[in-house]
């Protein structure tokens, strides 16, 4: 999930998806040189699908012969909407589990909705809830794989762009309220209140919250449980990494707060998440770098810096003027003797790195492993890379084989990546906690992936000893801990495949295949001129919202490893399934979808285990004049089981017509819309009870359209969930809900 208008960075020479097959264009279109892709299939009985199936990360077991092959959707496809309410099938119905401000623990004041809470958050649910993950606790109290009627959810918490909702009448600058700051807009360099700031920045991180069923049966969070906590952008953190580089990797991390660089403060902005199989949590720092800032007139920093803070977002040009990019974390009074908040000011004024923080930037873009069942300290996993993270899916783990995590970069024109462990698994770690955490993801190859014209992709390592990296000129590495933590550059120098917004990925357990989102591009980032088999729209969708050219309706991608191994250099790719308004003619609404399944912008994906169904979240701006946000569910089916068709786009009298390979119709059978979201919101972040007659959900941001408040009462765009008798009503409040089937039935089917 994203919230920047236009986060592309990358400006590499490297080939983007939209140039893949390009060069087949001159030749005739045929199996080998075209895109195997599509969901829609040949006869659903003739589609190997299983039941024993897992969500990315999850320890599934393996699927059983003779399994259910011909399951179908057994919910009645809702329409589009545009009310303030989460809308669901006939059958089925929702509670709220816990919303932005709930706290934790009985000892501070239940959540006011009126932003006079004078607490620090440290205890109270975060906002913008996001990916997240149940755990169950067996009578040792550690990770269980079946259900032992315990469990933790735990959930991520993306960003503080809606922040004028927590203080009594917005944001302050300069003694003066009413403000709505965004970390992506500019705004008034004033003078912030202290406790304000810290409000914004508790907000971030993680929520731990023990859930279960009460005496009527149902769920609900348990007030004062020893597993509820809170993982801030304040908490401490410990720097691991490979042994052979940990040295330099430390180097890296040097501030005044840690002049080891042993250990950093706090995770931001988590997205998408990670399951391991020996039961942790990663969290995934994603649009970490918008936070930082650098005064007018402060101390610049070194040529080298600069170069590698361009290529992440951290700075905008000006490098030394008064950028956009910050919430004011750094101007409160106290900023210059109270490193909380001076440590958002990344300039150099120290007589070395020690002495200030131009290195704390370097401390975030990672994937942070949390045990959910102990108190210890969370690890930032430098091995799988820095870079703007978007999931960590695990693939199905085989005893004896090392494990493979696969990563989104979350920006228009960066690449997916995969982390392969030196360890190989076993069984018998299950339940080890951050320890195995350090045996699986501190030493292993990090490989970024290349998209080839005729089907095919490779796995390419990121390595100091590739002479494309050590002989690089943009960025000169220093060693292989630089190739980690700036994992961009290195991508860059090998030739990676730059794609549309890698966001969110899962596993198919009835497979092993692999999906990732794309969740959309625009014009400048894939003109009509550069569509090709493998991203083969261009259109301009005129009756729509915010971004109107390119893709804006976006696609999902799926690959399969060579010989299904995790560690496989080589692997086939095709395209899932395309989002698109059902009325957008046959040109742009590839996969035939109608008025039950169309949508826009794919985001959250996920795989129930109890089901196999692919749940697919929408974070749209292009037709949400049309519907809220919505969540979908398909039936999956392979690599390569689509067909060639031609796209013929025009755009603006340019013409271009491209041969591409996908599947037919999908049917309302095998996708379907499931639910819609109230106004605003963007829907994100799932997960079940092991039964499957319970999931969880993420409806994150309602009413992010509502203005500052200025002089005048909020014109509130969203009043969910107090509209619906959550309590207390007023603003608006992001909220885990729970969907559950009337009959008490296995949801989807």
């Amino acid at each position: 999930m994203s919230h920047h208008s236009d986060d592309a960075f990358n400006d590499s020479p490297n080939e983007h998806f939209q140039d893949v097959l390009e060069r087949s264009s001159q030749t005739p279109l045929n199996r080998r040189n075209l895109i195997r892709g599509g969901i829609g299939l040949a006869a659903l009985s003739s589609i190997p699908f299983l039941s024993a199936c897992g969500g990315g990360g999850d320890d599934a077991p393996a699927p059983t012969p003779g399994a259910p092959s011909a399951r179908a959707l057994g919910f009645g496809a809702i329409d589009k909407s545009l009310l303030d309410n989460v809308i669901l099938p006939a059958g089925y119905t929702y509670s709220v589990l816990h919303a932005t401000g709930d706290r934790l623990v009985s000892s501070i004041p239940a959540y006011t909705n009126l932003g006079t809470e004078t607490d620090e958050w440290t205890m109270r649910v975060g906002d913008h809830h996001d990916g997240m993950d149940l755990f169950y606790v067996n009578g040792s109290g550690r990770y269980s794989t079946t259900d032992t009627g315990r469990a933790v959810l735990v959930v991520n918490h993306e960003s503080s762009a809606d922040a004028h909702f927590f203080h009594a009448n917005g944001q302050t600058t300069n003694g003066v309220s009413g403000k709505k700051f965004s970390q992506f807009d500019s705004w008034d360099l004033g003078v912030r209140p202290e406790l304000e700031v810290l409000k914004e920045i508790n907000h971030h991180g993680v929520s731990v919250v023990e859930v279960g069923k009460n005496a009527s049966g149902t769920w609900e969070y348990k007030l004062d449980s020893l597993y509820n906590r809170r993982v801030t952008g304040q908490s401490p953190m410990r720097i691991a990494g490979p042994a052979a580089h940990l040295a330099d990797i430390r180097a890296l991390m040097v501030t005044a707060f840690d002049s080891t660089g042993a250990s950093s403060r706090g995770t931001l902005n988590n997205c998408g998440h990670g399951k391991t199989p020996w039961g942790t949590y990663l969290a995934c720092e994603e649009n970490w770098a918008a936070y930082f800032f650098m005064p007018a007139g402060s101390t610049d920093v070194d040529a080298r810096t600069k170069t590698s803070r361009q290529r992440y977002g951290v700075i905008r040009a000006p490098h030394a003027a008064a950028t956009a990019g910050s919430q004011g974390w750094s101007n409160t009074a106290t900023a210059g003797t109270d490193n909380r908040f001076g440590r958002w000011n990344v300039s150099a004024p120290g007589a070395s790195a020690a002495q200030d923080f131009r290195n704390e930037p370097n401390t975030f873009g990672f994937n942070v492993e949390i045990d959910p069942l102990t108190s210890g300290t969370p690890a930032k996993r430098v091995a799988m890379g820095r870079f703007a993270h978007e999931a960590a899916i695990c693939g199905l783990p085989v005893v004896g084989q090392p494990l493979a995590f696969y990563m989104g970069c979350d920006s228009r024109n960066e690449y997916i990546y995969k982390f392969v462990s030196t360890a190989v698994w076993s069984a018998s770690d299950v339940g080890g906690g951050l320890a195995a955490g350090d045996k699986y993801l501190n030493e292993g190859r990090l490989y970024v992936a290349k998209f080839n014209d005729n089907g095919t992709g490779e796995w390419l390592e990121l390595n100091i000893a590739n002479p494309l990296i050590s002989g690089y000129a943009t960025y000169v590495f220093a060693n292989q801990a630089d190739v980690l933590v700036n994992a961009r550059h290195a991508a860059d120098a090998v030739g990676a495949t730059k794609m549309d917004r890698p966001e969110w990925g899962a596993v198919n357990p009835a497979n092993g295949e692999i999906y990732f989102t794309m969740t959309n591009s625009n014009n400048a980032n894939r003109p009509v001129t550069g569509t090709n088999a493998a991203n083969p729209r261009s259109y301009t969708d005129n009756d729509g919202r915010g971004q109107v050219g390119g893709n804006p309706n976006g696609h999902i991608i799926r690959f399969k490893e060579t010989a299904n191994a995790s560690t496989a250099t080589t692997f086939a790719w095709d395209i899932f399934l395309f989002g698109a308004e059902a009325d957008a003619g046959a040109n742009i609404n590839l996969s035939g979808l109608t008025a039950k399944n169309d949508f826009s912008s794919p985001d959250g994906l996920w795989f129930s285990k109890a089901t196999g169904i692919c749940w697919i979240q929408t974070d749209d701006g292009a037709y949400t004049d049309q519907s809220n946000c919505m969540l979908l569910a398909a039936i999956p089916g392979s690599v390569g089981d689509g067909g060639a068709i031609a796209v013929n786009n025009t755009v603006a009298g340019v013409s271009a017509t491209q041969g591409t390979f996908i599947g037919a119709a999908l049917g309302e059978a095998r996708l379907r819309r499931f639910l819609v979201s109230p106004r605003g919101a963007e829907v994100t972040g799932i997960t079940e009870s092991a039964d499957g007659r319970a999931i969880f959900v993420n409806i994150q941001h309602p009413g992010e359209g509502t203005p500052a408040l200025g002089a005048g009462p909020f014109a509130f765009e969203s009043q969910w969930p107090g509209n619906q008798g959550y309590a207390p009503a007023g603003r608006p409040r992001s909220a885990t809900i729970v969907i559950t089937r009337i009959d008490g039935g296995v949801i989807g089917l």
